[in-house]
């Protein structure tokens, strides 16, 4: 990790996420298998969540991901790391260490999308598809994440940029 500052609460949680999803992607793949059925099931299933009970997650953990990417992204810009996406594309011998940094930032959105989708598939599907879980915990929570942090950085080091050679600035 190249910021030592995570805490060690910080890192647990993003283990204990990261192993959840690694365990409920293989339970999912086991259970229900890789069908062309079963991804069309899928994908119907996600496409009618939004317009369903719990519909407010679709809002709720998108937005708290973004202001994990806005604290993050800032951050970068102050700190003049590259842009998170492009860090992510160019560099791929260092993707576990990005997608951990990733997961760190957004363990507690990804946990909480797993629980909302528990309770959702409890309660509307009436069985459990733990491959579907994971989709949708990573749509909701990790991919806005990764999709923001990179535009935020650039907008905040553009603005301090201006800010810094601003007149008021220079004194």
């Amino acid at each position: 990790m190249s910021d030592a500052t995570v805490s060690k609460s910080a890192q647990i949680l993003a283990s204990v996420a990261g192993l959840l999803l690694v365990v409920l992607s293989l339970w999912g793949l086991l259970k229900h298998g890789a069908s062309l059925d079963v991804y069309k099931r899928m994908w119907q299933h996600i496409a009618e969540r939004p317009g369903g009970p719990m519909s407010f997650r679709f809002i709720l953990q998108p937005t708290m991901a973004f202001l994990a990417a806005l604290h993050d992204g800032i951050k970068d810009a102050r700190t003049g790391r590259e842009p998170y996406l492009h860090k992510l594309l160019t560099r791929p011998h260092h993707l576990g260490e990005n997608l951990s940094e990733a997961l760190q930032a957004t363990a507690r959105i990804v946990l909480l999308a797993l629980g909302m989708d528990t309770i959702y598939q409890a309660t509307v599907l009436k069985t459990f598809y733990p491959g579907e879980m994971v989709l949708v915990a990573l749509l909701l929570a990790l991919l806005p994440y990764i999709l923001l942090r990179g535009p935020i950085s650039r907008i905040a080091r553009r603005w301090f940029a201006a800010k810094n050679s601003s007149p008021a600035a220079g004194g």
